[in-house]
């Protein structure tokens, strides 16, 4: 059924048809009209068995959910930005104890100072956390990939975290035309949870309990070879997913020139925006390429490779900074095609939620193809410092 609908509710739908057994979330911006949704979807009983719960905080909610997890239920929050950073303490005791909680994150910014407006500093944040991290560029995508978060998370040999990264205002307030998917489609695609180890008062657990120093590393190398294992079975899902909708939203990554010289790598929804920029300047026959990368936790290395094998110059849009060195995707980037020995340009923009004109996209990949920059990191749109602080 297609149906205009804003990002918020392309997400609460799709969620809904998934079944969960618990919602558990605290409203914040600009993340809140998806779980708002969701309550009314309780409140009108449309969400079957599922118990909707209103935490005090996000560190209360994401608490609430590894409780209920951890009985065996399928779990689902959002958040956004400092409410994200509030639940990290929680969302790494999840990981390491193999909750497959399934998490929508609004990308906004981080304080201070105080913004909320987009950019990806939050979840870029949570990249060490073992928790999957797949970054979406329209609401079609991000109702469509719900369903392959949960089947992806809840696999015996994965059994971690998947959080779904949606730009804040950019996706969630935008009004798109969206085909919601039925119930029954959703049913062939996903079966009900069957969690392999749970809480009961039949056979009582432990989870998370104290590791001494003889036990604890061999818990680190078990969450490592699982959220490893998580990129093959993420393509498996993908492709099945294609055979049910029609719809392919590719891979880990999405070359779609792989022989450019010159590649330039978005994530999220600037993509579209970069591609409609390259789209011209190929017109002029210039050799350039977008490379939109959507699986950032497990970094698909081999598949960057694949990507990158023809180019020469690799420009880097970022949506985050790695305070102290340069721009995280560029560093992933970096190690990842090493070997090549292309030039890596790294361009911070949209900060805070500041305008990207697509001008400004063109200017940057003009400069990076007449040699007028030098290989690095730097921000992009920067005003003199006496217009911002006078």
């Amino acid at each position: 059924m297609m149906k205009v609908v804003r990002g918020f509710y392309s997400v609460a739908y799709s969620v809904k048809q998934c079944k969960p057994d618990v919602i558990c979330a605290y409203p914040i911006t600009p993340q809140t009209e998806i779980v708002e949704r969701l309550a009314d979807m309780y409140a009108n009983g449309e969400l079957g068995n599922c118990e909707y719960i209103t935490a005090e905080s996000e560190f209360g909610a994401a608490s609430i959910l590894v409780g209920a997890s951890a009985t065996g239920a399928r779990s689902f929050t959002a958040t956004s930005s400092q409410g994200l950073i509030l639940m990290s303490e929680v969302l790494l005791s999840a990981a390491g104890m193999r909750l497959p909680i399934v998490l929508v994150n609004a990308n906004r910014s981080l304080s201070a100072p105080l913004s909320i407006w987009n950019d990806q500093q939050d979840s870029i944040f949570m990249r060490d956390a073992c928790i999957m991290q797949l970054y979406i560029e329209n609401n079609q995508e991000v109702h469509d990939v719900m369903p392959i978060a949960f089947k992806v998370a809840e696999n015996r040999r994965v059994m971690l975290p998947f959080m779904v990264c949606m730009d804040g205002y950019k996706l969630t307030h935008a009004y798109e035309p969206v085909d919601l998917l039925d119930e029954q489609m959703v049913d062939k695609f996903l079966p009900p949870y069957d969690a392999p180890v749970k809480l009961s008062v039949d056979k009582p657990l432990t989870f998370g309990c104290y590791a001494p120093p003889p036990y604890y590393t061999e818990f680190r190398v078990a969450m490592q070879n699982a959220i490893m294992g998580a990129g093959d079975i993420m393509l498996k899902e993908f492709k099945k997913w294609y055979k049910i909708t029609g719809r392919d939203w590719g891979g880990h990554v999405v070359a779609e020139n792989p022989d450019a010289e010159v590649a330039v790598i978005t994530m999220g929804s600037l993509t579209g925006l970069v591609r409609d920029v390259v789209s011209e300047m190929q017109k002029e026959g210039k050799n350039v390429g977008v490379v939109k990368l959507r699986t950032f936790r497990p970094f698909p290395v081999e598949d960057i490779k694949k990507a990158l094998k023809n180019a020469n110059k690799i420009i880097v849009f970022e949506r985050a900074v790695s305070f102290g060195h340069e721009g995280p995707v560029a560093i992933e980037i970096k190690s990842a095609n090493y070997e090549s020995g292309a030039d890596v340009y790294s361009f911070a923009v949209g900060l805070g939620g500041r305008d990207i004109p697509r001008d400004l996209i063109r200017e940057i990949i003009d400069k990076v193809i007449e040699g007028k920059v030098e290989p690095g990191f730097q921000f992009e749109g920067v005003k003199p410092f006496e217009e911002v602080i006078p």
